[in-house]
């Protein structure tokens, strides 16, 4: 395969990454969090939340969809939902200001590291718009640095991962809380889709833009004759 043709596939992929990373920003369904259920024909308290904002719904458990010993949901029940932004929540309660202080200490953690990793993308984005134009000969060498905020974009996706991780594992854990079971929900995913293929063709795009190795013993890289991107 040529090598503008691995270019170029990784560049798509890039984009996919891309694409994923900034659903999983603007979304809220990174957790999915559950209570335990009492009593049946009552409502319970299920909650989501992402980056920004914790949604709790409070769904109607009948017999019909009660399994016993596990918690409230699942959340694709009817509902009603209210969602509030961390920066605009009034806690009341012990369990409320608890759960609210450990959401936005690890969340805003987690939102500001993926801010990085945003502009990472938005430096590799430009690094790639450099390299395709232009007269003349194309400015191939912006495809190191591209190569490098792609990666750095999903090193810092890959902490705001744990960060996340680390919180719902804080709330689960928590006597102070209603929380017993949870789930990591399609915006985590799309997440993790971005970290991975941000972080791999990061590295691959920075290894297809390296020059071409020597082929005999007695060159260093200096004399191999420059490969030619077409």
């Amino acid at each position: 395969m040529h090598k503008r043709t691995k270019i170029k596939i990784a560049i798509f992929v890039l984009l996919v990454g891309m694409a994923c990373m900034f659903t999983a920003v603007v979304t809220d369904h990174w957790a999915v969090l559950s209570p335990k259920v009492e009593k049946l024909n009552e409502t319970c308290e299920a909650a989501h939340f992402g980056l920004w904002r914790l949604c709790k719904k409070y769904i109607y458990i009948s017999s019909e969809h009660y399994d016993e010993g596990h918690g409230c949901g699942p959340i694709s029940l009817p509902g009603d939902e209210n969602c509030t932004y961390f920066r605009h929540f009034t806690p009341g309660q012990d369990a409320e200001i608890f759960e609210y202080k450990t959401q936005k200490e690890y969340n805003i953690s987690a939102a500001a590291i993926s801010i990085f990793s945003l502009a990472f993308m938005i430096l590799g984005s430009l690094c790639l718009v450099g390299s395709c134009t232009g007269t003349g000969k194309k400015r191939d060498y912006l495809l190191k640095p591209a190569g490098m905020f792609f990666a750095f974009a999903g090193l810092c996706a890959f902490i705001s991962l744990e960060v996340m991780r680390q919180s719902v594992k804080r709330m689960i854990e928590s006597e102070e809380t209603i929380w017993i079971e949870y789930y990591y929900g399609w915006s985590f995913a799309c997440a993790c889709t971005g970290f991975v293929l941000l972080f791999l063709c990061g590295i691959a795009l920075l290894f297809l833009s390296m020059p071409q190795m020597p082929r005999n013993p007695w060159e260093n890289c200096m004399d191999a004759e420059p490969e030619q991107v077409e």
